[in-house]
């Protein structure tokens, strides 16, 4: 059966004053995933992630959420009512107490769940009558969370969650995203450049430089796909070229020849026995691996 997909990406171009923040990005969300979008700053996620909720239009290619088009207003209003969004700014109004910040809310969306909004309040001990701007920034992190969980959405859209907050907070939030997906039997998709948390909570992953995907899957084929074949020589390592599809990087150091493959050993390893190492060893590759080879590796 064909995947189904509740995000759909194609050719998507944006340009700011003559400066291409993305640059034909392809991307694909499965329906009852928990996707992560990963790249450095400014490499064209929270670019994405507006165009995504209509608040920017690409200057080209094609954005869907929920089969609708992201760069119709029309359109566009219809997929917010079915996103719980937030965002790394938080944007949320510091003279309204909590409470009020959540019914006002409230008041948007008709398929609020004040069931959540008592289990959330409660798991987060927010202050209902304390006013916003006297919050922590984890607090905030924590409002801006309840408010997106309760909307009665299909999807959640996160936009760097756990930006500034500290080990113990942000693992907070993780288990609070983690329990609430769970529970509700929704997609997740959101924006980070925190590799550890992405393992800890994604199943897939999105990584993106200089606004184009570079490497996109599951995080299981990925760790499954990607390996590093290490060969020693007797003397100097050869300056050895690949014929075999998927070899992302080769490195000579001395009397080793190391070998990136992003689609399994079998095929490098076949010439491999060409150049006559003395030793040959085939090594997985973590998610901060891959992430370093594509995308900080380049200059």
């Amino acid at each position: 059966m064909a995947e189904e997909w509740i995000i759909e990406a194609t050719d998507v171009r944006k340009t700011y004053d003559g400066v291409e923040a993305l640059r034909g990005l392809d991307l694909r969300v499965p329906v009852g995933s928990i996707s992560a979008l990963v790249g450095r700053n400014g490499a064209g996620k929270t670019t994405l992630v507006k165009i995504l909720m209509g608040m920017a239009r690409p200057s080209a290619g094609q954005a869907r959420v929920f089969g609708l088009d992201a760069s119709s207003p029309r359109e566009s209003v219809e997929i917010r009512r079915r996103i719980g969004f937030a965002s790394e700014e938080k944007d949320l109004d510091g003279s309204m107490t909590v409470e009020g910040m959540i019914r006002f809310t409230a008041a948007f969306f008709p398929r609020w769940r004040d069931d959540l909004q008592q289990r959330f309040l409660r798991k987060f001990e927010l202050p209902p009558q304390r006013k916003v701007k006297a919050l922590s920034r984890g607090m905030r992190t924590k409002l801006a969370l309840l408010l997106a969980f309760c909307r009665g959405a299909e999807l959640l859209v996160l936009d760097e969650p756990t930006a500034g907050l500290d080990p113990a907070m942000a693992e907070e939030v993780l288990q609070a995203l983690v329990g609430h997906v769970t529970n509700e039997e929704m997609t997740v998709f959101f924006a980070s450049n925190q590799i550890a948390e992405v393992e800890q909570i994604a199943d897939r992953v999105t990584i993106i430089d200089r606004g184009q995907a570079v490497v996109a899957g599951s995080i299981d084929d990925l760790r499954e796909s990607y390996c590093r074949i290490q060969m020693i020589f007797e003397d100097a390592a050869p300056a050895a070229t690949f014929r075999a599809a998927g070899v992302e990087r080769v490195l000579r150091d001395g009397r080793v020849l190391t070998v990136l493959s992003s689609r399994g050993s079998a095929a490098v390893i076949d010439e491999v026995r060409e150049l006559r190492p003395v030793s040959t060893d085939v090594r997985p590759v973590s998610l901060k691996e891959i992430f370093l080879e594509t995308v900080a590796g380049e200059d």
